[in-house]
């Protein structure tokens, strides 16, 4: 008897699975872009559209008179990784929709008669969140550079722009494929914005900043005398071009990105407190959302010399970080320490406009608390109303930010950051990240590229 039960319950709870996963799970399994099965949707499905969230179409279907397809990409390199392609394997929103690209909602009896005679139907179209002027401002200000840029919407995670250099043609990309691959070289694929690990430079101070205030409730009578440069035993740690700013506080060493100040106070930490509050800034893990790519990296230990410690207190060392991640934590510290998933798809619809599937923002947490985010609301405000960012002030909105010039090499070289986020009423707030390769000082390579972005969508 009892064993009768148990194969009962055994069969009552398999059951209970299958119905849970029907409901909740297969269309998970389905989409995932490792389930090879789902282009054989395409046999009978004609892949729906990509557009932009003002109606660009970023990716459409060519179906020629004899029915042969042709996936093809109105602006070509511009939305590139974002948009991704489907050739030679897939990528960005054409791998991670392929399911609802492939699915159809028509008008059934339209279905019914394309089935009854033999011809395909059209596939959902796939709206995102993409701002077509915001991500052209991003792409042509970034010119001819490497690099990325990440515009979020700060209070909900959309991402509006998201541009990586130097990029592809998605277009050819299947005629050029063997040059791509065979060339080792080549990182056009890589999608920077998402999976290109930097040195944080000095946009990392915000990090420094947010453990010291931790540390030291009296931040406000913080002083140090900067002469250009420090030396703590064999280690020499210079201001940008050997700049000296003299007697500084604590938020004008912020404001004018002072690296001997920055170091000294690197000097002062409890690593392993500001091991704790790198954690909860979501380094060493993968980020919320669908669109993480690589993690950003924090591996300062307690027994770390103290050369090590200085450097890495100004962003240099071997920290490094992503351009998706830093525009999170510029939307958290706008949002008072709340942080949402970024996501790139606002919804999916049928042919005829019908929506099939709406995407909502997701909190995603807490990672630091609404007093620390106003402290470096202000802070972050004083750089751009008179330190290394002032190019944005006086504008027709708010700015507030941080400037980086990251070291990549024993020469010197470095590439530019700008970490920041913008306000205007009547506007929802945007958050950015902005890295040029080897770009020099943040302030000259940059600032001027979000102040692009800023000016075009606080103009729209």
């Amino acid at each position: 008897m009892i064993i009768t039960y148990v194969f009962l319950a055994v069969f009552i709870l398999m059951i209970g699975y299958l119905v849970y996963f029907q409901v909740f799970k297969s269309e998970t399994v389905i989409s995932s872009s490792y389930n090879s099965r789902q282009d054989l949707y395409a046999e009978h499905v004609i892949r729906g559209d990509i557009l932009s969230s003002d109606g660009k179409v970023l990716a459409a279907t060519d179906v020629s008179p004899d029915g042969g397809e042709t996936r093809e990409y109105p602006y070509g390199r511009m939305f590139a990784h974002v948009v991704g392609y489907v050739n030679n394997g897939k990528a960005g929103v054409e791998s991670s929709m392929n399911f609802n690209l492939l699915r159809s909602h028509s008008f059934f009896l339209t279905q019914l008669y394309n089935d009854l005679t033999d011809q395909k139907n059209q596939g959902d179209n796939v709206v995102t969140t993409l701002d077509y002027d915001v991500q052209e401002a991003a792409y042509n200000a970034l010119g001819s550079n490497n690099g990325a840029v990440v515009v979020l919407e700060a209070d909900t995670g959309k991402v509006l722009a998201m541009v990586s250099k130097p990029d592809f043609d998605p277009n050819t990309l299947e005629a050029n494929w063997d040059s791509i691959v065979n060339d080792d070289d080549s990182s056009v694929l890589l999608n920077r914005a998402t999976s290109g690990t930097y040195p944080p430079g000095s946009v990392f101070k915000i990090f420094t900043t947010l453990e010291y205030i931790h540390e030291n409730p009296n931040y406000d009578s913080y002083s140090f005398t900067c002469n250009g440069e420090y030396t703590v035993g064999d280690t020499t740690i210079h201001c940008y071009h050997n700049s000296v700013h003299g007697q500084e506080s604590l938020v004008d060493s912020f404001a004018n990105s002072c690296n001997t100040s920055y170091s000294n106070i690197g000097l002062s930490l409890n690593i392993d407190k500001f091991s704790s509050l790198l954690d909860d800034m979501m380094f060493n893990q993968s980020l919320p959302g669908t669109l993480s790519g690589a993690k950003s990296s924090f591996t300062l230990t307690d027994d770390a010399s103290t050369g090590k410690i200085m450097q890495t207190a100004i962003g240099q060392g071997d920290t490094t970080v992503t351009p998706l991640h830093m525009a999170m934590v510029a939307a958290a510290i706008d949002e008072g320490g709340t942080v949402y998933a970024p996501y790139v798809v606002d919804h999916t619809e049928s042919d005829s406009g019908r929506v099939v599937k709406r995407y909502r923002k997701s909190e995603a947490g807490t990672i630091m608390s609404s007093s620390d985010a106003q402290i470096m609301r202000e802070f972050m405000g004083q750089v751009t109303a008179r330190g290394t960012a002032s190019a944005l002030s006086g504008q027709s909105y708010d700015a507030y930010g941080k400037t980086g010039s990251a070291e990549y090499d024993s020469a010197g070289n470095s590439h530019g950051w700008f970490v920041g986020f913008a306000s205007k009423d009547g506007y929802s707030d945007i958050a950015i990240a902005v890295i040029v390769e080897d770009g020099g000082s943040g302030s000259s390579s940059a600032v001027p590229v979000a102040k692009k972005v800023f000016d075009t969508y606080f103009n729209k």
